[in-house]
């Protein structure tokens, strides 16, 4: 008889050696996907990598046919934004290239290019008006909608379902169309070429859809929260900031960044409504004018710069954004 205390019964240990094989078709079909995914990728961000190219071309390689690929990068696009120059004469011009003194390197690069720097451009002012009024009437758009949107989901609103229709319906038209109108109005407010015009002519665009955004985003946060928080003592505004706040985060991200695009991208109405003190970027841009017409390599700087601010703020918020714009896609 087999001894099982000593040596116990031979259980066979049978090893793993499945190996999980992805099905060619499957690979195949991943590649297909990867390669249009990349060649998609860089068709679309062509028009931005010749809009680099031409910020660091000199204009001679500018308006050289065919275009150049291969060029020497220079920093005339910059110098033609951010200073004002004057050309100087033929014999002035040999004059102070055979002394040129104590010069910058701003100061040198013009005179390389003929010209005399005279003093900074109105652009670094632009861009500051562009901060100022877009970030403004961002923060505004989202907390006004945030608050609207939080009521339209949780309370009994009389009328809710028309006035939700009404705020969107301000989406509806162009905002060129009613340019002409609020020329006149703000004539009459003395708001034309300010700040505060601008402001809330952008909060008025942009809470319609922080308001319909935002709701979608509240629907989807249980009720059940809220009134656990209620029975357990809270208030109304502290279960809003400590239980509905906290889990809008991804929404209220997306809606930034949206409203935050279009004030900061606007050009009809700040074309129309100001003129020298509020301008933003937008409008300056394209009508940067130089001794010879128009500075494609200083429109290219300013379009550069004007897109890096937009592009910082996206990418610290897309980790929200990403799933603030997939929230609610599986639903409970």
């Amino acid at each position: 008889m087999a001894n099982f205390e000593e040596t116990g019964p031979r259980i066979p240990v049978v090893e793993s050696t499945r190996v999980d094989k992805v099905h060619p078709r499957a690979k195949l079909g991943k590649s297909i996907r990867v390669i249009i995914t990349v060649i998609v990728s860089f068709i679309v961000l062509i028009p931005v990598l010749v809009m680099i190219m031409t910020a660091f071309k000199s204009r001679a390689d500018i308006v050289t046919p065919p275009p150049k690929v291969f060029f020497k990068p220079t920093l005339e696009g910059f110098l033609y934004l951010f200073t004002d120059r004057s050309l100087y004469s033929p014999a002035n011009l040999e004059a102070e290239r055979a002394n040129p003194g104590d010069l910058n390197y701003w100061e040198q690069l013009a005179l390389d290019v003929g010209q005399k720097v005279n003093g900074p451009s109105d652009y670094v002012g632009r861009l500051k008006n562009s901060v100022i009024i877009a970030g403004t009437s961002t923060i505004l758009s989202v907390i006004l909608g945030l608050f609207a949107a939080y009521a339209f989901s949780r309370f009994k609103v009389a009328g809710k379902d028309d006035l939700l229709f009404f705020i969107l319906s301000t989406r509806m038209l162009p905002g060129v169309v009613v340019t002409i109108p609020l020329f006149l109005l703000y004539k009459q407010l003395g708001w034309n070429d300010t700040h505060i015009g601008l402001i809330v002519l952008y909060t008025a665009f942009n809470l319609s859809f922080s308001v319909w955004l935002l709701k979608g985003f509240i629907d989807e946060i249980p009720v059940e929260y809220e009134e656990a928080a209620l029975v357990d003592g809270y208030t109304r505004l502290q279960a809003f900031f400590k239980i509905v706040l906290p889990q809008a985060v991804n929404g209220i991200a997306a809606t930034t960044v949206f409203c935050l695009i279009f004030a900061w991208n606007e050009y009809a109405f700040a074309l129309m409504l100001t003129s020298d003190t509020a301008r933003t970027a937008p409008p300056s841009i394209a009508t940067m004018l130089g001794s010879g017409g128009l500075e494609w390599s200083a429109i290219a700087a300013g379009s550069l710069g004007f897109l890096i601010p937009v592009v910082i703020v996206t990418f610290a918020l897309r980790d929200y954004l990403l799933r603030g714009v997939t929230f609610g896609a599986v639903r409970k």
